[in-house]
C-alpha cells in the first residue's frame, strides 16, 4: 500500500527543521530551474531560513495550522 501525503506530513511534523528542509530540497529539486545559480540561492535562503527558525528568530507554524490557513485563503 502506497503511503499517502497526510502520513508523511504526520510523520516529518516533528522532525528538526535541517531535515525537513533535506526532504523539501530533495523533493522539488525537480522542479526547479536547472540553472546552477538558482539553485544555489535556493539553497542559501533555505539554509538562511532554517537558521533564522533555530535562532528564535521566527517560529514555525504547525502544519495543520498552516494548511488551515491556506485553505480559508483559497475558499475551500
Amino acid at each position: 500500500m502506497a503511503i499517502t501525503v497526510e502520513q508523511i506530513v504526520d510523520e516529518t511534523r516533528d522532525w528538526p527543521p535541517e531535515k525537513v528542509g533535506e526532504l523539501l530540497n530533495r523533493l522539488t529539486e525537480d522542479l526547479h530551474v536547472s540553472d546552477p545559480d538558482v539553485k544555489l540561492a535556493w539553497q542559501n535562503e533555505l539554509a538562511r531560513r532554517v537558521q533564522e527558525i533555530e535562532d528564535g528568530k521566527i517560529q514555525g507554524v504547525p502544519g495543520n495550522e498552516a494548511s488551515a490557513r491556506i485553505r480559508r485563503i483559497v475558499g475551500r
